[in-house]
């Protein structure tokens, strides 16, 4: 299992506000004891925080803010003292527009070869005033911005984050000597920003009126061959180094290309985050996915929640309902066969903040007046009955505000506590290496009632009931192992609980 951090928010080592990386090492020892196989950490790298690290100037140091390159070096020291492996993002598809080459291609003219690293288009019209296409950005508004020559470029994200031309080989070359970079320097792997992007058609193909995912500018053919370069890199290394691919690729078959044999390791399955509470609905995610990743020898990477979308607490309904879901659904995930991420604060039950329009800082909210990512970002609560909550040493409030009512959803609050979400987490993850060790692969969908989803892999039983009483159990349900919720009572399972039972 893989522990996400979002580094802005994990740990404050120097009281500044903003968590670091000795903020992150410190707190190693919490996630070696929560029982995580791995963290992923979000970019660190020398940047403008436009994006917050998505917008890199420099794909070969730390900024600042967060440390140095020697914090990266500590960092990973410890992390594999303690049994943990680290992965690190890397951010493929765009650059900051403040990196040098977006420097040198502002400076140079429309045909020279420094523009080539980035997408430069003549505008339309008689006098190309307007956009080469009518794509449009992630952020909101069109997908180019003009310079003062008279072209255009694309940014599928924030107009500080130009796009990179991948059909110019001095780019693909260029990322393979950044891998090797932080391979040498121990990590054991990446995580890979916007996958599916890299390659746009050539011709830039107009986006059509209703036209639905997969869009023109996304998963084109061509991404599958960086990635079977990308592959070869890390079987050059000793310890079994990985990447997996965020790629929003639209369906599952599509997903399970990032995986063939000769490409990435894993990709996220973003299917059973985006499904509704519903047992029909994680029943459809995982018939489809084993559909889809069979037939290329993979195995699925399951995730509930990440930095960019809403915490599933509050997606499932907020308060103790959506509480006691996001639970089922994580114990449900965990019996699935491949790898699983959890978000930071997934284990501490942590909802969707509603950060004050006046606060927040992500760039979507500015581009389109939507709310944005921030309520998925506020910092981690450690200790104590009032915010930072031991965020780290500063006394006044991070980068982020966090909400007056956190005291009982601290850390240290919830150790203390042998019903909290934590224990929980602790107790699933524990039981998952125990129990799920040398169990095969394949999954049976066994016939349930209503509302309920009963999976068997093996002599392993889950059971989740998405309805809204008491369900009976499958005849085969035997010892129980764990429950998300209450046990069961007189063979049913009550409402938005899941189990683990030995299989008879």
């Amino acid at each position: 299992m893989c522990y996400q951090v979002y580094v802005r928010s994990f740990a404050d080592g120097n009281g500044d506000g903003i968590g670091d990386l000795p903020g992150i090492e410190a707190r190693l020892p919490y996630l070696a004891d929560l029982g995580v196989d791995a963290l992923w950490i979000t970019p660190f790298y020398p940047s403008p925080q436009h994006d917050h690290g998505y917008d890199v100037a420099d794909y070969r140091d730390v900024d600042p803010l967060f440390g140095s390159l020697a914090d990266v070096d500590s960092l990973l020291a410890r992390a594999h003292r303690l049994g943990l492996r680290v992965i690190v993002d890397v951010v493929p598809n765009h650059t900051s527009s403040d990196h040098p080459w977006f420097r040198e291609a502002l400076a140079a003219r429309p045909g020279d070869p420094a523009r080539d690293r980035y997408v430069f288009r003549d505008g339309k019209g008689p006098h190309g005033d307007a956009p080469p296409n009518n794509w449009l950005s992630i952020f909101g508004g069109p997908a180019w911005r003009r310079v003062e020559d008279g072209q255009w470029y694309l940014h599928l994200f924030d107009v500080s984050q130009p796009d990179l031309n991948w059909w110019n080989d001095e780019v693909g070359d260029e990322f393979e000597s950044i891998l090797r970079f932080w391979l040498d320097r121990g990590v054991d792997g990446f995580r890979v920003d916007v996958a599916h992007g890299l390659y746009k058609p050539y011709d830039l193909t107009p986006r059509k009126p209703g036209d639905e995912p997969p869009h023109p500018m996304w998963d084109q053919p061509e991404v599958h061959e960086v990635y079977r370069r990308w592959r070869k890199i890390l079987e050059e290394y000793d310890g079994d180094r990985m990447a997996v691919a965020e790629a929003w690729s639209g369906t599952p078959e599509s997903m399970a290309r990032y995986i063939r044999p000769d490409e990435l390791q894993q990709t996220f399955n973003f299917a059973w985050l985006q499904a509704d509470w519903s047992a029909a609905a994680f029943r459809r995610v995982v018939v489809e996915t084993f559909e889809a990743v069979d037939p290329v020898q993979g195995t699925p990477t399951w995730v509930l929640s990440n930095h960019d979308v809403v915490r599933e607490t509050t997606r499932y309904g907020g308060g103790p309902t959506g509480l006691a879901r996001a639970r089922a659904a994580a114990l449900t995930m965990m019996a699935l066969p491949g790898s699983a991420y959890v978000y930071q604060g997934e284990e501490l039950g942590l909802e969707q903040v509603d950060v004050a329009p006046e606060l927040r800082q992500d760039p979507s909210w500015f581009r389109t007046g939507e709310e944005g990512r921030d309520g998925s970002r506020v910092p981690m609560p450690w200790s104590g009955t009032r915010p930072p909550y031991g965020f780290g040493p500063g006394a006044g409030q991070p980068w982020l505000p966090m909400p007056a009512g956190w005291a009982d959803l601290t850390v240290e609050a919830q150790e203390a506590e042998p019903g909290s979400t934590l224990s929980f987490f602790r107790r699933m993850l524990r039981l998952r290496r125990e129990v799920t060790t040398g169990l095969p692969d394949e999954v049976e969908i066994l016939a349930s009632s209503k509302d309920t989803l009963a999976l068997r892999r093996g002599d392993l039983l889950c059971v989740v009931n998405c309805g809204s009483r008491p369900a009976p159990l499958p005849e085969v349900a035997g010892g129980l192992l764990v429950s998300s919720g209450a046990d069961p009572v007189n063979g049913r399972l009550a409402a938005d609980t899941a189990a683990w039972f030995r299989a008879c």
